[in-house]
């Protein structure tokens, strides 16, 4: 696997304080080991659900003006598109595209294919759209290829605490 070789090595370190995060907010959650697989559409199968219930997870760069820049985590149903115009409009931005993946690596803690749908960087801001509270749970890989958790929507929004917008396209 290409990518930030200091994303590589926190993945493990992402996926422990997660799961521990989880737990001591009482989460529900299940672990569902897999073969490694980072697409949604592939893994969604793997783990025997509709892509629907996917969190798809992805870091956008936004530029405010010419001199700033800030970080969206963009959370997303899994078959569904990330509606950037909306994500720019959210952060008042003049452009927005998706990070380099070493950017995105090194913001979420984890190479791509297993960023989490919760933010441990403050420079990461995280919204998620409305339409993810349509599953009862949220599916998605747990930092690593192999390992995904099924985490109850309700507790998901109480414990990432994101911020909610209508962002796909």
């Amino acid at each position: 696997m290409t990518g930030d070789p200091q994303a590589v090595a926190s993945a493990p370190a992402r996926y422990d304080q997660l799961v521990a995060d989880l737990d001591a907010a009482g989460a529900r959650y299940r672990l569902i080991d897999h073969a490694p697989e980072g697409r949604t559409d592939l893994v969604s199968a793997l783990r025997g659900h509709d892509v629907a219930h996917a969190a798809k997870c992805m870091v956008v760069m936004v530029k405010i003006g010419k001199k700033r820049t800030r970080y969206v985590l963009a959370v997303v149903p899994g078959d569904a598109r990330l509606d950037l115009q909306a994500v720019k409009a959210l952060v008042d931005g003049t452009y927005a595209t998706f990070a380099s993946r070493d950017r995105a690596e090194e913001l979420a803690g984890s190479v791509s294919g297993t960023v989490l749908p919760f933010s441990y960087d403050p420079r990461l801001e995280l919204i998620a759209d409305p339409a993810l509270l349509d599953a009862p749970e949220l599916f998605f890989n747990a930092g690593r290829l192999d390992r995904s958790i099924a985490l109850v929507t309700d507790d998901y929004v109480r414990v990432a605490a994101p911020r909610m917008a209508p962002i796909t396209a």
